[in-house]
């Protein structure tokens, strides 16, 4: 059984992108990570992702300016360059564009760090914690143009306990 080429992007420490890889290192598993791309040059997964022996690529959306379709065009000719069929972003910290999102429709998933439709966008846990939440959780889904929006595939929950900051919810969500 042939394996499908995964690509991650992130913007930052990688947590998410670190347990993709190790489920990908599993027998059995099948997808394997190709590559790990990040929009910062400083972001700490491609540290951790390079130790790893996984191909790393940088596209620093500052080179682009406010042109974010050549941004995401360059993006995608290097997916393209490495054979990804599926592209995950984990905490991948920006916004595609239409453009983008169609190139790879349904192929093209992202894990957000709520029970969504709730708390979409950035600082969901004191978002949930603001709210008066009982549970919070994360979700993958298809993305779509819109923000946190598009067909579910999974979520998972778990508790907001009464002394939860954002930061301990944060970590066991991890």
């Amino acid at each position: 059984m042939a394996l499908l080429n995964v690509a991650i992007l992130i913007s930052g420490r990688g947590s998410n992108m670190q347990a993709l890889v190790r489920e990908s290192q599993k027998a059995g598993t099948p997808f394997r990570v190709v590559c790990v791309l990040s929009n910062q040059a400083d972001a700490q997964g491609l540290v951790w992702a390079k130790e790893q022996g996984i191909k790393t690529v940088l596209v620093s959306h500052k080179d682009f300016g406010k042109d974010r379709l050549a941004f995401d065009k360059a993006v995608d000719e290097k997916l393209r360059q490495h054979g990804v069929q599926l592209v995950c972003l984990a905490g991948f910290m920006r916004l595609l564009t239409g453009w983008f999102v169609d190139q790879w429709r349904d192929q093209l998933i992202n894990i957000h760090p709520s029970l969504l439709p709730a708390f979409p966008g950035l600082d969901v846990q004191q978002q949930a914690i603001d709210y008066g939440a009982k549970v919070s959780g994360c979700t993958v889904h298809f993305v779509r143009e819109e923000m946190d929006r598009g067909p579910l595939i999974v979520q998972a929950v778990v508790p907001v306990l009464p002394d939860d900051t954002a930061d301990s919810l944060a970590a066991r969500l991890r």
